[in-house]
């Protein structure tokens, strides 16, 4: 695979993974974001709906963000962080402009080396200190249209968003709004 593919030329899943990869080596370069790619697998999901990306670890039941993991004491790491898989979604992407696209890598860089470092990954107040030094968010912006949109009852303000029915969808009269306290409804 010609890892030099153009962005608009982007039109298989290699070529997502190749371009992905490739800016995300320069931002590693031009940012400093401390990340080993050599443990770094990449996948596209054709499935996916409400992540546009996303880094599957192994779970660490001793690791805390913030808090240099001993990766010496996993078996069979040699020290390293274990690998993990960088899961880009396509729908996503072909939802994205460019900039908005490029903000999701930069986002999943954060996953990758909190995760190498601290040996799991959160969304909390380092992720977000983080997010504002490479000017990304800390959610991604939706890019298919959920099956439920829950709206608070007093004020209209969005409430949730849900891809599939719930308990919240089923029983939304026994929920209250954050905003107003008010009942959901379904928009």
């Amino acid at each position: 695979m010609d890892e030099g593919v153009s962005f608009e030329g982007i039109n298989s899943d290699a070529d997502l993974i190749a371009w992905s990869r490739q800016y995300c080596r320069g931002v590693r370069r031009e940012q400093g974001v401390s990340v080993r790619f050599d443990l770094v697998d990449w996948a596209v999901s054709h499935r996916a709906k409400r992540r546009a990306a996303a880094v599957k670890r192994p779970k660490l039941d001793d690791a805390t963000v913030g808090e240099r993991y001993d990766w010496d004491s996993v078996e069979g790491s040699d020290g390293r962080p274990l690998p993990c898989t960088v899961s880009l979604t396509w729908d996503a992407f072909s939802a994205f402009e460019r900039a908005v696209w490029e903000a999701t890598l930069r986002h999943e860089l954060i996953h990758v080396e909190q995760y190498q470092r601290d040996g799991t990954t959160d969304h909390g107040r380092a992720f977000q200190e983080r997010a504002d030094q490479l000017d990304t968010d800390v959610h991604c912006p939706a890019f298919s249209d959920p099956k439920h949109v829950l709206t608070c009852g007093a004020c209209g303000d969005l409430v949730a968003r849900r891809y599939q029915d719930c308990k919240l969808v089923e029983r939304r009269e026994q929920y209250r709004s954050d905003c107003c306290g008010a009942s959901l409804e379904l928009a």
